[in-house]
């Protein structure tokens, strides 16, 4: 029965640690649309699009627009 729940233990841990990993990465930004909106609009405040964007290649979009 020990051997069990150390296993579990081990697993369980291993899942909470890339749970914890993985909130900031992918759920944060979900969570917090208007905060990462603000923070790339002030990141590409003097980029113009044209002068560095590759022939053929698609325009930069608003990755937090909805389809």
């Amino acid at each position: 029965m020990a051997r069990v729940s150390r296993t579990l233990l081990i697993f369980g841990g291993f899942s909470a640690a890339v749970g914890a990993a993985f909130y900031p990465i992918y759920f944060r930004p979900l969570r917090r649309p208007e905060e990462y909106k603000k923070e790339q609009s002030v990141n590409r405040a003097g980029i113009i699009q044209e002068d560095i964007q590759p022939a053929g290649l698609k325009v930069w979009s608003d990755p937090f627009g909805r389809k």
